[in-house]
C-alpha cells in the first residue's frame, strides 16, 4: 500500500503543506497572525516613517517661509527707513543751505533712531558727500546695483557683503564687530583662512528729489548682521514662538556669510553661541551651489536638526549666504519610536492570544486525523487489524473515522478473498515456472559456454598474431647478439655494455609477448607495483634510446618538475616511454626536438598523481589519424611496426587507473601524455571491464 506520507517529490519539509492537511489547517490558522500581521506591522513602520518625515519637512518649510517673510520685512524696514529719510524736510533744507555740520547732524540722529551702521549722502555724480559716522578712509567706496537704480529714481533694499577692507572704511570698530574665528567643523568643506572678515549688511538706497521731482542724490544706509544676536533671536520668537514646538524640542535660527555661522542662537556649549562654525559640505553644495532649499534632517554642530535653509541673495544678485530654521529631531524622534514601540506591542499581544485560540482549535482538529493517520501507517505495516476506533469528536471528522473504519473491515475481507485466489494461482505459477527455469539454466549454461569459446578464441589468435610478428625477429636478434660474441671474443668489450642493454630489452619483449592475453584480460593483470620516481625512469629510458637519438641528430630537453612517486610496474612504464619516445624519434627523421617533462597531477577526484610528457617537433599528426591512434593494429608506418604499441600502452596504464592522451596539430609537432596516479586505482579498470562481458560474468 502507498505512504500518502511519501507520495510525491521534494524534500519533507518542502512539500509539508502539499502533503500534510494538519499542515493545511495549522497554516490557515496562523498564517493571518504570523504572515499579515508582519507585513501590517511593515506598512505601519513605512508609512509612519515616511508620513513623520513628510510633515516634519512641512513644518520647517513653513518655519523657513516665516523666516524669510520677517528678513525681508527688515530689508524693507531699513529701505522704508532710507526712504523717509531721503524725503525728510529737516535733511532738504540742511542740502539747500550746504550745512554740512546739520547735515552731518541730521545723519547721525537718523542712524541712532533707526539702528543703522552707516548712513550715506551720493551725489548725483555718484560721489559720496557726506557720511554718518565719518569714514575712517577715503578709500573709493564700491559703487552698488541698489545705488545705482538709486540714483535713477527708484528706492531699492537688499542685503550685500562688505570686504575686511570696505569695513575698514567705514570704520574699525565695524571691522572687528564682524570678524568671527572659525571653528573646526567635521563634515565642512575644507578652507585656508582661521577667521572670516566679512560682514553681511541690510543695504538700502533712496533718491533725494528736488522740488521739481529731479534727483539730486542718494541716502544709502546699511546695518550690519554679523553678531546681530537680537536680529535672530526676533526671528526664532517669531517662527518658534513658545508652545509651538512641542515634546520639548527647541527650534533655531542661523544666518550664514557663505557657509559661516555669523548669527545664530544654536549653542555649541551652555551660552556660548555657535559664531564661526560652519555648515556640511553637501547642504553648502545644495543651497549655494544649486540655489535649491535644503528640507530635510541635518546634522547641526553637536545634534540632528529637521532643517530648512535657503540662499541669501545679494544686489548683484549672487548667492552669498544662507539663512536657516530649525528645530531639534531628538523628542519627535523618540516620540515615533515609543509610538511604534506601542503599536508593535499591541500587535504582539493580539498576535500571542491569537495563536493560543488557533492552537487549540487546531489541535481539537488534528486529534481525529492524525489518529487515521496513524492507523494508516500501522496497516501499512501489516496489521490488518487496526482501526481508528473512538476519536471523541461528533462533527464530520468523527463521521468520516467512523466510515473509514468501516471500509477498512470491507477491504479486509476483500483481502482474504483476493488472499486465496492468490494461493491458488500461485500454486499453478510455480509449476509452470520452475519448468520455463529448468530450460532458461540450460540456455544460459550454454550461453556462457559459447561466450567464453569466442574470447578464448579470439585472444588466441591475438597471440598467435604478435608471437608471429614479434617473436621471430627477436630470436634473429638474439642470435645475432649470440654469434657476434662468439665472433668478436675480446674485442666486443667495448660495446658489452650496449650489448648486455639489448639482451636485456629481448628479454624484456619477450615478457611484452607473455602479456599479450593481458591486453585481451585487464582485469585479470596481477603484477608487482612499486612507487617509481619519474626522473629515474626517464633517464634509464633515455640511455636504452641513446642510439636512436644520435643517429637522427635529436637534441633532448628534459623538464622534470614532478615531486611524486607514481604507483605502477617500473618495467611496464619503462615499455610505455621507450615506445612513445622511440615513435617521437621516428616523427623527426631530419632531427629536431625531444622534450621530456614530469609534474604533479590531481585528477578529477583530488587524488595526487604524476604527469609525464614526450613532445616532439616533428610533422604532427593529421585529425583523422588523431582518432584512431590507441587502436590495435592501426598505424601510419607502412613498412614497419605493427600498430600496437600505443594500444598495448594505453591498455597497461589503464590498469592503474591511468591513461594516456595525445594532442597534436598537421606540421607542428606532437605530444603525448603519460597521467598516473600515486595510489593505483585497479577497481576502474575492472569496473570498465566487467561492463563489457555478459550478464553473470565478473573479472575478480
Amino acid at each position: 500500500m502507498l505512504n500518502p506520507a511519501r507520495a510525491g517529490g521534494g524534500t519533507p519539509r518542502a512539500g509539508l503543506l502539499r502533503r500534510s492537511v494538519r499542515a493545511k489547517l495549522l497554516f490557515i490558522a496562523l498564517a493571518p497572525l504570523c504572515i499579515g500581521f508582519p507585513i501590517i506591522l511593515g506598512l505601519v513602520w513605512y508609512w509612519s516613517n515616511t508620513s513623520y518625515q513628510q510633515l516634519l519637512n512641512f513644518k520647517v518649510s513653513s518655519d523657513l517661509v516665516t523666516a524669510h517673510e520677517f528678513f525681508e520685512r527688515v530689508i524693507g524696514r531699513i529701505g522704508a527707513n532710507a526712504e523717509a529719510l531721503a524725503e525728510a524736510a529737516v535733511l532738504h533744507e540742511a542740502l539747500a543751505a550746504g550745512d554740512r555740520q546739520r547735515i552731518g547732524q541730521v545723519l547721525d540722529a537718523a542712524r541712532a533712531r533707526h539702528g543703522l551702521d552707516f548712513v550715506y549722502v551720493i551725489g548725483r555724480d555718484g560721489v559720496m558727500q557726506h557720511e554718518s559716522p565719518v569714514r575712517a578712509s577715503a578709500d573709493p567706496w564700491r559703487q552698488w546695483p541698489l545705488v545705482d537704480q538709486a540714483l535713477r529714481g527708484g528706492a531699492r533694499s537688499g542685503v550685500d557683503v562688505l570686504s575686511r577692507e570696505e569695513l575698514e572704511a567705514v570704520a574699525p570698530s565695524l571691522r572687528q564687530r564682524a570678524a568671527i574665528e572659525l571653528v573646526p567643523t567635521p563634515r565642512a568643506v575644507p578652507v585656508s583662512h582661521q577667521v572670516e572678515e566679512r560682514g553681511m549688511v541690510v543695504h538700502a538706497a533712496a533718491p533725494i528729489r528736488g522740488r521739481d521731482g529731479k534727483v539730486l542724490g542718494v541716502i544709502e544706509a546699511g546695518m550690519l548682521l554679523n553678531r546681530n544676536l537680537d536680529f535672530v533671536d526676533t526671528i526664532n520668537e517669531i517662527v518658534y514662538r513658545e508652545g509651538s514646538l512641542p515634546l520639548g524640542s527647541k527650534g533655531t535660527t542661523t544666518l550664514f556669510i557663505d557657509d559661516t555661522r555669523i548669527a545664530t542662537n544654536v549653542r555649541l556649549f551652555e551660552d556660548h553661541r555657535a559664531l564661526g562654525t560652519r555648515v556640511s559640505q553637501q547642504v553648502r553644495d545644495y543651497v549655494l551651489g544649486e540655489g535649491g532649499t535644503w528640507l530635510d534632517s541635518a546634522f547641526v554642530v553637536n545634534d540632528f536638526y529637521v532643517s530648512g535653509y535657503e540662499p541669501v541673495v545679494d544686489s548683484f544678485g549672487q548667492r552669498v549666504g544662507m539663512l536657516y530654521v530649525g528645530f531639534l529631531e531628538a523628542p519627535f524622534r523618540e516620540a515615533k519610536q515609543n509610538a511604534l514601540r506601542l503599536v508593535l506591542l499591541v500587535f504582539a499581544g493580539i498576535g500571542v492570544l491569537g495563536t493560543l485560540g488557533s492552537l487549540k482549535w487546531a489541535r481539537e482538529i488534528n486529534r481525529p486525523i492524525a489518529m487515521m493517520q496513524s492507523t494508516i501507517g500501522r496497516v501499512e505495516q501489516g496489521d490488518n487489524a487496526a482501526r481508528v476506533g473512538d476519536t471523541g469528536s461528533p462533527d464530520e471528522l468523527g463521521h468520516l473515522a467512523r466510515e473509514f473504519d468501516r471500509l477498512l473491515e470491507l477491504l479486509d475481507l476483500k483481502r482474504k478473498e483476493l488472499q486465496r485466489w492468490a494461493d491458488e494461482l500461485e500454486i499453478k505459477v510455480r509449476e509452470r515456472t520452475q519448468e520455463l527455469q529448468d530450460a532458461n539454466d540450460r540456455l544460459i549454461r550454454m550461453q556462457r559456454q559459447l561466450v567464453t569459446s569466442e574470447k578464448l578464441a579470439a585472444i588466441g589468435e591475438l597471440t598467435a598474431g604478435v608471437a608471429h610478428e614479434i617473436n621471430n625477429p627477436i630470436a634473429v636478434m638474439q642470435g645475432n647478439l649470440d654469434v657476434m660474441r662468439e665472433v668478436l671474443g675480446a674485442h666486443a668489450e667495448p660495446v658489452r655494455k650496449e650489448m648486455r642493454l639489448l639482451d636485456e630489452q629481448v628479454n624484456r619483449i619477450r615478457i611484452i609477448v607473455t602479456k599479450l592475453l593481458q591486453f585481451a584480460r585487464p582485469g585479470e593483470f596481477a603484477g608487482y607495483v612499486e612507487a617509481v620516481d619519474p626522473a629515474s625512469v626517464i633517464a634509464d629510458c633515455l640511455v636504452l634510446t641513446e642510439h636512436h637519438l644520435n643517429r637522427r641528430d635529436i637534441a633532448v630537453v628534459r623538464e622534470l618538475c614532478a615531486t611524486r612517486e607514481a604507483g605502477v610496474n617500473r618495467n611496464e612504464l619503462q615499455q610505455v616511454l621507450i615506445n612513445l619516445i622511440v615513435n617521437a624519434v621516428q616523427a623527426m627523421p631530419e632531427g629536431g626536438t625531444l622534450t621530456l617533462t614530469s609534474q604533479d597531477w590531481e585528477d578529477e577526484h583530488r587524488r595526487p598523481g604524476v604527469a609525464i610528457s614526450v613532445r616532439d617537433t616533428g610533422q604532427g599528426i593529421g585529425e583523422d589519424d588523431m582518432k584512431r591512434i590507441f587502436d590495435p593494429f592501426f598505424t601510419t608506418k607502412k613498412t614497419q611496426g605493427t600498430g600496437l604499441g600505443l594500444s598495448i600502452s594505453h591498455s597497461l596504464m589503464k590498469r592503474y587507473g591511468g591513461r594516456i592522451g595525445a594532442e597534436s596539430r598537421s606540421g607542428e609537432g606532437a605530444v603525448f601524455t603519460v597521467w598516473l596516479l600515486v595510489e593505483p586505482d585497479f577497481q576502474a579498470e575492472a569496473a570498465q571491464v566487467n561492463e563489457a562481458l555478459p550478464t553473470g560474468e565478473t573479472v575478480n
